[in-house]
């Protein structure tokens, strides 16, 4: 279906002036002003709405939208969290469970204005069913947001505190890569506005996997055009392990494991240096920053600000549900925009700048160049947000409210690849559904890990 988006107060785009959008085949033919309604077209009033492009989350996990508020994990660091919360209740996800997860995840992601989320899918073991990672593609379908599964797993139980505190036998080497290899000739898409895209990604690159058993996933993504994504540096444990076992930094050693480069991103980087972030940048190795979970945790504040000056790709993550309970990009958006200015002060960020991170920046990071913009010839991923309310009539900045404003805010419309997945601020499954089996989900889980 084709559709003409009319009258929004204003656009983020390179027109300051327009206020429409023609829409034909999933793709954006036109932006301007007045358009005329042609034969066929679906009208769209924006009249007190702003759009945005799709947000794009780079780094989250979805099987975590069930795992909010885990009492014995509200008041602990990463390491201590990890075994009292994703750990301890990942063995006993079934494929169900998993579903009922996804959909929540994914439509709360929807709810935000996100319409591209890479979720780091590490739910593998040496016994795991594929039915597992199906429900979380069919649940992406379901909900109509684009997806890039980032395929974790572990090869070893090394010094993973999550995995050494729980009876969980890791994959061998030859498991993973044969699995990967299903999974990429199932689900993989190339192009730059797939729905689908496969990411290989060890669940920790200093913990987890071998230097061997990297070498290998490395040497398997170069080969099949897939991407990289792990954990790095998320707190000071990563540098510590891998000076006492690898004598060298956690970055050289990633380096030596050939996991850096333009098609590598990590999630965190919180305690990287001054000679990381010049190795990084030289590499051209990107990040995906997650504020609200490095605050949850106590992790401290990734310095993206230097790595954006020293020319690393600066992207935008919500990271798991379970210790970001907003599950919101917009509030990752707003809080990137603050803490550093509280750091560095007022004119450390923008927020024209803190959008495009989560928007072109993190799609260009993820393989999908014909995303993440509103320019014609680009995907119809665009957010609607809607400005009528009450807390927003007071910004002079209509613009950039939905941002410097932050939660909650109303979505009119929200389309993925020309469609719209979200109308009226509803998303495609029924929001009691939902939450009836989220709520059944979250029953069955504690049943079974008691």
């Amino acid at each position: 279906m084709n559709y003409l988006i009319k009258g929004a107060s204003a656009i983020f785009c390179h027109d300051a002036a327009a206020s429409d959008i023609r829409i034909q085949q999933g793709y954006i033919i036109e932006i301007g002003r007045q358009l005329a309604q042609l034969p066929g077209e679906t009208c769209i009033q924006a009249r007190d709405c702003v759009i945005y492009p799709g947000l794009v989350n780079t780094h989250h996990h979805i099987a975590q939208s069930i795992l909010k508020g885990i009492p014995a994990g509200l008041n602990q660091p990463l390491g201590e969290w990890l075994a009292s919360v994703p750990y301890r209740f990942w063995p006993h996800i079934t494929p169900d469970i998993m579903y009922a997860a996804a959909c929540l995840g994914f439509s709360e992601l929807l709810r935000s204005g996100t319409t591209t989320c890479a979720d780091h899918h590490y739910l593998y073991h040496a016994t795991t069913s594929p039915e597992l990672e199906a429900a979380v593609w069919q649940a992406a379908d379901d909900v109509g947001i684009r997806l890039v599964l980032c395929r974790g797993g572990a090869t070893r139980q090394g010094s993973h505190k999550g995995m050494r505190s729980n009876p969980v036998e890791p994959e061998s080497i030859a498991q993973c890569l044969a699995r990967l290899d299903l999974s990429r000739s199932r689900y993989h898409q190339s192009g730059g506005d797939a729905m689908r895209k496969l990411v290989v990604a060890p669940t920790s690159l200093v913990h987890s996997s071998s230097p061997a058993d990297l070498r290998l996933l490395a040497e398997f993504a170069r080969s099949h055009g897939l991407k990289m994504h792990s954990h790095l540096l998320e707190v000071s444990f990563d540098e510590i392990q891998a000076q006492q076992t690898y004598q060298m930094s956690a970055v050289d050693y990633a380096e030596s494991c050939h996991w850096l480069g333009e098609d590598v991103w990590f999630a965190h980087l919180v305690q990287a240096n001054e000679r990381d972030i010049a190795t990084l940048a030289g590499s051209r190795t990107g990040i995906a920053h997650c504020p609200t979970s490095n605050c949850r945790l106590g992790s401290g504040i990734a310095p993206v600000i230097r790595m954006a000056q020293a020319g690393m790709p600066v992207s935008i993550g919500v990271d798991g549900s379970a210790s970001s309970e907003s599950g919101s990009m917009i509030q990752e958006l707003n809080l990137t925009w603050l803490l550093h200015r509280a750091q560095q002060g007022a004119e450390a960020t923008s927020l024209e700048t803190v959008l495009k991170w989560g928007t072109e920046d993190g799609a260009r990071l993820l393989g999908l160049d014909k995303v993440g913009k509103l320019a014609v010839g680009y995907a119809a991923d665009l957010v609607i947000y809607d400005l009528r309310a009450p807390r927003f009539s007071g910004c002079h900045s209509p613009l950039l409210a939905p941002i410097l404003c932050g939660e909650p805010v109303d979505i009119r419309y929200t389309f993925v690849h020309g469609r719209p997945v979200v109308k009226n601020g509803a998303p495609q499954l029924d929001p009691h559904r939902l939450a009836s089996q989220a709520r059944k989900a979250i029953k069955a889980l504690l049943s079974r890990s008691a």
